[in-house]
């Protein structure tokens, strides 16, 4: 097995795992601790109103997020092997034709140009203005949701930029316009996996699982994320490994950063229903029936 499919297999185990962890996390029953216990990693909306609460509280999730990301290896279950499985076989398959593949394009000038441009998108300086105007407009509005979504959002890019501000060193890829050696792997590069496609799909899954209840917000915010892997691919900055690699992981951090600190209080998980109830009053003779609404 070459070290580049090696590589890849190691990641997809602590990625598949990472969702394994995610779908099985339970709060413990102990007293509750703001560092320890996993009830009090949810962001109630007194949290996120004052700085001072909001930086304390985000702080100590990122410390426990990173903990539980790195050994969320140990925690994995046998029955959610085939989703680690199925990512590491996805990801070695697209290693092994990534030369193929970056040549698909015609690669000239001007689609380079306008894939730089275009990724900028996914940038730094564009994803932190996305998550500031969340922030402001639930401040300005009074909408506990939107700043919700401003705070799972920044707390899943620092997580996604943590994680691949690790893997890149570790992985040392030559991105497709390094000049020599292009696509090595442990040779001192910075394509695997791709930085714009963790941090833009760990924002595109908190944003789509927040508005969940529409149609329009998870399209947009996936399809966004999906132009700029599209244009990473497009500008030679990476292979298409790189950015499923980051994708993956992007979405999957975001899905686990949501799930372990929303506030259920303010998300509508299950539509109301409603039941007709036989109502009888033997002593008044009367009998009827009630509509009983439920979750």
């Amino acid at each position: 097995m070459k070290k580049g499919y090696f590589f890849v297999t190691i990641l997809a185990t602590f990625t598949g795992s990472l969702f394994a962890q995610d779908q099985s996390s339970s709060p413990p029953v102990s007293d509750p601790n703001p560092i320890e216990d996993a009830r009090d990693r949810v962001y109630y909306p007194g949290d996120t109103e004052h700085a001072k609460p909001l930086t304390r509280k985000l702080v100590g999730n990122i410390l426990l997020d990173q903990k539980e990301i790195w050994t969320s290896p140990f925690h994995m279950h046998k029955s959610d092997a085939a989703w680690w499985l199925g990512f590491g076989a996805l990801t070695a398959a697209l290693v092994a034709t990534d030369h193929h593949t970056s040549t698909l394009l015609e690669n000239s000038k001007g689609q380079v140009l306008w894939g730089n441009r275009v990724s900028n998108i996914g940038a730094a300086y564009t994803l932190i203005p996305v998550v500031a105007g969340f922030y402001t407009f639930g401040v300005l509005a009074d909408h506990p949701k939107a700043r919700e979504t401003a705070v799972l959002g920044g707390e899943a890019l620092l997580d996604s930029l943590i994680v691949v501000s690790v893997l890149k060193p570790i992985a040392g890829r030559n991105r497709p316009n390094a000049k020599d050696d292009q696509g090595s792997f442990f040779d001192g590069g910075a394509s695997f996996p791709s930085g714009h496609a963790i941090e833009t799909w760990s924002l595109a899954s908190v944003i789509s699982y927040e508005y969940g209840h529409t149609k329009l917000v998870p399209i947009i915010a996936c399809a966004l994320a999906g132009v700029v892997t599209v244009a990473r691919f497009s500008a030679q900055q990476h292979y298409a490994s790189d950015l499923v690699a980051g994708a993956g992981m992007g979405w999957f951090i975001g899905r686990y950063v949501w799930r372990t600190h929303q506030d259920h209080a303010i998300h509508p998980h299950s539509k109301i229903q409603a039941q007709l109830v036989p109502q009888i009053q033997p002593s008044s003779g009367t009998y009827g029936l009630a509509v009983v609404l439920s979750k």
